[in-house]
């Protein structure tokens, strides 16, 4: 059951009170009304993060943090009259209510305007009124208004409301097109005179009416004798640098800029896009080749990444009872892309001596990906129904996830609770063979240190990771920050290391929803905080194309196509700079970075992609100059190459660690 009240003062505390909103009244108005009573069903657990939620109509209802916002520098006072322009859920309108005498609202949408109603009307908010029409017209028979809130942007200030403002009275509304709208405060001095105040980039659905956006929306007319500013687009693509093919020496060296850093850390947007991994491996290469990088550590398990180890610095087979990778999802690493890296990185090795060799490592919490199918296993044989939800479950609860239905989480019945700890004693079981295994095979790394602090904490993770959740994410990102830490360690005391993750682990995670909005961390963060001058984060996108993913946790890899990107998106800012392929760098171009600054959505695929439900399903938002230091961009891409027998080349011997 969740604690609505604990979830609405954590709101307070870390969206609201965190971010400057001092006015006690907004405060305390934001404290008394229930948002899990404003959102769709299913939506509850997600009331009081700070994010917009879908209502339907093509409209959303506000983050917390916005509606506080504008409520504060309208300026609401008790006794006040309020029109409010955008009832959507009736959440603003609700908030409002609790601070000023009376409040008008006004929706274009029926369907909406009737379910605020009826909001209203269950919790007994009686000063409010709603009425179905065109909001940039007003409701001057109820004016004047001591503050009007209009929760769409327009393409300037509706002179109707204007005039229905009282002497003193405040208006705040988004102004703007969709890729640089600006939220204003409109302050009536006299009967003619106005005074606007910018506050801030923002990002609101489009006002339509008499005196704003037509329904198929347009751009206000320029005058031709006036050159407009270049827009976002256009400034990036002033600062993109074309990227070469990857084959190309000169690929790798547009990289060089990073490699005074000790920690140079590639993302991905998706789990399965060539491109992707075809790139990390050509910057992988220049900077063990050319800056003496000898540590590649990779979103992988570490006993499957310790086979490729000892087959690049060539040391002895171990007898596996499987080739590694082997597990859902296999195409992640048992690919094409990384054999040919794979390949690379032995041949490089081979000319080096041994304490100077590349290695290749796994961060990921030990074997992690066995024991969750350890768990589907056992739950597969005594409770098929629990099954059905932890499969749900692993294959949905990720950082950037916004689409609850898919959680099962009103599914968690006493079944699957009682077979917690027998699930955890398989886990426990398992890792113990593992880590035996390891001994066994002499992997020096594997050592009694590293052995303690895996056992230590295995037992909580492996409870946590059975219901899964945030606690479940920050153990784990925490878990490959100490691996990645101890291999640095282990090696020489200057060692380089260069990380291959998800763009979830790599990109700061404080400057995305899932720090703000979800208290959750990654590696990427704490390499900042631990290492803050000494630490590169790449982060990696693209519009549209095909990828290799799965539709549900377990199920078989599929090649789907990419949905070209939201128009509120980074990506498609990128698309239409209309560079194919380039490097951004955040660090060249101080006014572009100011302006990319406001967070938007950014896109994160996973393992699973759902195009049916991507909106919820696969975006976030997120800052992304401050997330990343870099950007590299694929305009179109293409899936990676799942290995199977026909591309294995003849003569390979049977230790290859890709060998089926």
């Amino acid at each position: 059951m969740i604690d609505f009240t604990r979830a609405r003062d954590r709101m307070i505390a870390s969206h609201l009170s965190r971010r400057g909103i001092k006015d006690p009244n907004v405060l305390e108005a934001m404290r008394l009304v229930p948002r899990e009573a404003f959102v769709d069903p299913g939506f509850e657990e997600f009331a009081y993060e700070d994010s917009a939620l879908s209502i339907g109509h093509g409209q959303t209802i506000s983050q917390p943090y916005i509606v506080a916002l504008m409520t504060e520098r309208a300026e609401v006072q008790p006794g006040d009259t309020v029109l409010e322009i955008g009832t959507g859920s009736g959440y603003a309108a609700a908030v409002l209510s609790r601070i000023a005498a009376h409040v008008y609202t006004i929706e274009r949408h029926a369907g909406l305007a009737e379910a605020a109603q009826r909001r209203f009307a269950d919790l007994a908010y009686r000063n409010i009124d709603v009425r179905i029409g065109d909001g940039t017209r007003g409701w001057p028979e109820a004016g004047p208004f001591d503050a009007i809130l209009v929760a769409a942007a327009g393409p300037a200030v509706p002179h109707a409301l204007k005039e229905q403002l009282d002497l003193g009275g405040h208006l705040v509304i988004p102004v703007g097109p969709p890729e640089d709208q600006r939220l204003v405060r409109i302050t009536r001095v006299n009967a003619t005179t106005f005074e606007e105040q910018d506050l801030g980039g923002v990002r609101f659905v489009p006002l339509v009416g008499e005196e704003g956006w037509g329904e198929e929306r347009t751009s206000p007319r320029v005058s031709s004798r006036l050159r407009p500013p270049p827009t976002l687009s256009e400034m990036i693509a002033d600062a993109a640098e074309p990227l070469p093919d990857f084959d190309d020496s000169a690929f790798g060296r547009l990289f060089d800029r990073f490699a005074k850093q000790r920690l140079v850390l590639l993302g991905e947007a998706s789990h399965g896009t060539s491109e992707f991994y075809r790139a990390r491996a050509a910057i992988t290469r220049r900077l063990i080749e050319a800056h003496g990088f000898t540590i590649v550590a990779v979103e992988a398990d570490w006993p499957d990444a310790a086979a490729i180890d000892r087959y690049v610095r060539h040391r002895s087979p171990v007898a596996r009872p499987q080739a590694p990778f082997q597990r859902f999802p296999s195409w992640m690493w048992r690919n094409r892309e990384v054999m040919e890296f794979t390949e690379w990185l032995r041949g490089h090795n081979e000319r080096k001596r041994e304490a100077d060799r590349a290695g290749f490592y796994g961060l990921d919490i030990y074997n992690m990906r066995s024991s969750i199918a350890a768990v589907l296993d056992y739950l597969d044989k005594v409770d098929p129904e629990a099954a059905a939800v932890a499969r749900e479950r692993y294959g949905c609860l990720t950082p950037w996830q916004n689409e609850p239905s898919t959680y099962g989480r009103a599914a968690l019945n006493a079944g699957f609770r009682k077979c917690e700890e027998a699930v955890v004693r398989q886990c426990r079981e398992l890792l113990e063979r593992q880590l035996e295994a390891g001994r066994e095979a002499g992997d020096d790394l594997i050592d009694a240190a590293q052995n303690a602090r895996l056992v230590a904490s295995a037992e909580r993770y492996y409870r946590v990771m059975y219901y899964s959740g945030a606690e479940s994410w920050n153990m784990r990102d925490t878990h490959m920050f100490e691996t990645l830490r101890h291999v640095l360690n282990a090696r020489e005391p200057d060692a380089k290391a260069i990380v291959w993750a998800h763009n979830s682990h790599i990109g700061d995670a404080r400057h995305t929803d899932m720090g703000t909005a979800r208290d959750e961390l990654n590696i990427g963060q704490l390499c900042r905080e631990d290492f803050p001058r000494e630490t590169a984060l790449i982060g990696f996108g693209t519009h549209r194309g095909h990828v290799a993913a799965a539709s549900d946790w377990g199920g078989e890899m599929e090649v789907k196509p990419i949905r070209p990107s939201l128009e509120d998106s980074y990506e498609r800012l990128f698309h239409e700079a209309q560079v194919e392929r380039f490097l951004l760098d955040f660090s060249r171009d101080r006014m572009l970075r100011e302006k990319l600054l406001r967070p938007r959505l950014e896109r994160f695929i996973g393992v699973i992609y759902r195009p049916e439900t991507e909106r919820l399903s696969h975006y976030a938002y997120a800052s992304l100059p401050q997330q990343f230091d870099a950007f590299v961009w694929f305009d179109e891409t293409a899936p990676v190459t799942p290995l199977g027998p026909e591309h294995i080349e003849p003569g390979v011997p049977e230790t290859f660690p890709f060998g089926l």
